[in-house]
């Protein structure tokens, strides 16, 4: 059997991301339900970050968070979406060794950070519901920056353990991803070397990356929905319970298709539901935040509408 090295000696080697499916007739419905849902993402996660820099009733710890989540939704859903459009116009589906790996490591990065932002928006919530008055003077903006600044950090501690020892692989031949993006398990399906290096590395950084964030984000909520159950009146409850639901929904959509994605089996018969998962938590969950955000958030409907009336006569002046 052949074996391809990735060094300076050996001409460049593509893969073959198979995508969605190899129905020709799919192809365009599916370029345009694809182009559709990026725009949406993309306009939609620029308006909140907008909203929250503008107006200065948003100028608060959960609203910067909630910047940061729609700026880091942008970016992650952009290593994704275009390369698969790029796939779907063209019928090309190949890409390098390089353009995978690179792939690879930026999806990584902005995944792992989701899951660290995610976790400090949860303690934010924590503080505000459970510790009230000691809020103003522990989220202060230099603590709500060095926490922001972090989840970006740590969110590419994995991907830049893992990407050296990746890129040593060897590859017994050019071979079909059975995927619409290059992750990690598929590529080393590929590999005909040794892959427990990778497979120590990737699991101790994945644990530091994504459990132990969403352990914190569960610890958080379980203290929230005690200190909830505790206020002695219907309308308090709720209006706690509605300073954090839609931060809640997020998480549970987040990490409920994460888990099932690296939880299922990578069988042949369940690979096509593998990549459905996936589809949800990489592409329509980066969609669907700033829908939630802005018809469960009373703040971001009254700026957006705030913002919509400031457009419309600026329209009728000139």
């Amino acid at each position: 059997m052949e074996k391809w090295e990735w060094d300076n000696g050996t001409s460049p080697m593509e893969f073959l991301l198979l995508g969605m499916g190899n129905i020709p007739a799919l192809q365009r419905p599916l370029f345009l339900l694809s182009l559709m849902i990026y725009l949406m993402c993309v306009v939609g996660n620029i308006l909140i970050v907008v909203l929250v820099v503008a107006d200065r009733h948003l100028h608060t710890p959960m609203y910067f968070f909630l910047g940061n989540l729609s700026s880091l939704e942008i970016c992650y859903s952009s290593t994704i979406l275009p390369r698969l459009l790029a796939s779907l116009l063209t019928g090309n589906k190949t890409i390098s060794v390089h353009g995978c790996i690179a792939q690879f490591y930026f999806f990584g990065g902005f995944a792992a950070a989701e899951c660290y932002l995610l976790a400090m928006m949860s303690y934010d919530r924590y503080l505000a519901i459970c510790q009230p008055l000691l809020y103003a003077s522990l989220m202060t903006w230099k603590v709500c920056f060095q926490m922001a600044a972090g989840s970006w950090l740590m969110g590419f501690l994995i991907p830049t353990a893992v990407t050296p020892f990746l890129a040593q692989l060897k590859f017994c031949r050019p071979e079909a991803i059975d995927h619409f993006f290059c992750d990690l398990t598929p590529l080393l399906e590929l590999a005909c070397s040794d892959t427990r290096k990778v497979r120590l590395v990737a699991f101790i950084f994945g644990f530091l990356d994504v459990v132990l964030p969403f352990l914190f984000t569960l610890a958080s909520y379980m203290c929230i929905i005690a200190a909830i159950l505790r206020i002695p009146s219907s309308v308090g409850r709720q209006k706690a319970f509605s300073t954090c639901s839609s931060h809640l929904t997020v998480v549970t959509v987040f990490y409920g298709t994460l888990i099932i994605v690296y939880m299922l089996p990578r069988t042949p018969r369940l690979r096509q539901l593998n990549k459905v998962f996936s589809f949800f938590y990489t592409v329509l969950t980066p969609l669907v935040n700033p829908l939630i955000y802005s018809l469960r958030n009373r703040e971001v409907r009254e700026a957006l509408r705030k913002a919509l009336r400031k457009a419309l006569a600026f329209t009728q002046s000139s």
